[in-house]
């Protein structure tokens, strides 16, 4: 890998016990480590404890690790599932900790749910991205279903959305 490498914070946004998060996670991991020119960093909001409530000096303490990760990071792959026709509130509540973070990066989306994939809620983060002045990848992972069919290793028709995005995002990781 060369020096020139983009530093990725994957988010792993559920944190719902029995959660399939982290498998689509650590698939997206390794894709972005094979992947010329960009270099992971996973964030599993699972073992994070991000508050419910935000707003008093204790929450940046909570997750200052994560907020280190997000500082060096140059792109970001967010991996939602979709509840209830959008993404979860503990993901809105780490987006919301941090603000300067996301300013002029690019966020790429890897989404999972049932008949859409999760795109509901790919569609709910754009504007919230927008408002944080990131831009966000048109290119997007959607597993539809993927219960007891993907794994760690994912599957062809996936890796193939996965690296049209990955490759996005590099270009615009270093357009940015």
């Amino acid at each position: 890998m060369n020096d020139q490498a983009l530093r990725v914070a994957i988010v792993i946004g559920s944190t719902r016990h029995g959660r399939f998060g982290p498998v689509v996670g650590q698939w997206m991991a390794r894709l972005v480590e094979e992947h010329e020119g960009l270099r992971p960093d996973v964030i599993d909001l699972g073992g994070l404890e991000v508050p419910s409530v935000l707003g008093v000096p204790e929450d940046t303490e909570r997750v200052a690790e994560a907020t280190e990760s997000l500082d060096r990071a140059d792109a970001f792959v967010i991996v939602t599932p979709e509840y209830n026709h959008s993404f979860p509130g503990t993901l809105k509540n780490f987006i919301d900790l941090h603000s300067t973070q996301w300013h002029a990066k690019p966020v790429a989306f890897a989404s999972y749910g049932g008949r859409s994939g999760g795109q509901r809620a790919v569609e709910h983060l754009r504007p919230v991205f927008a408002e944080l002045h990131a831009t966000t990848i048109r290119e997007t992972v959607s597993l539809h279903n993927p219960w007891g069919r993907f794994d760690a290793d994912g599957d062809p028709g996936a890796s193939i959305a996965a690296k049209a995005m990955l490759d996005q995002l590099v270009w615009w990781g270093h357009a940015l």
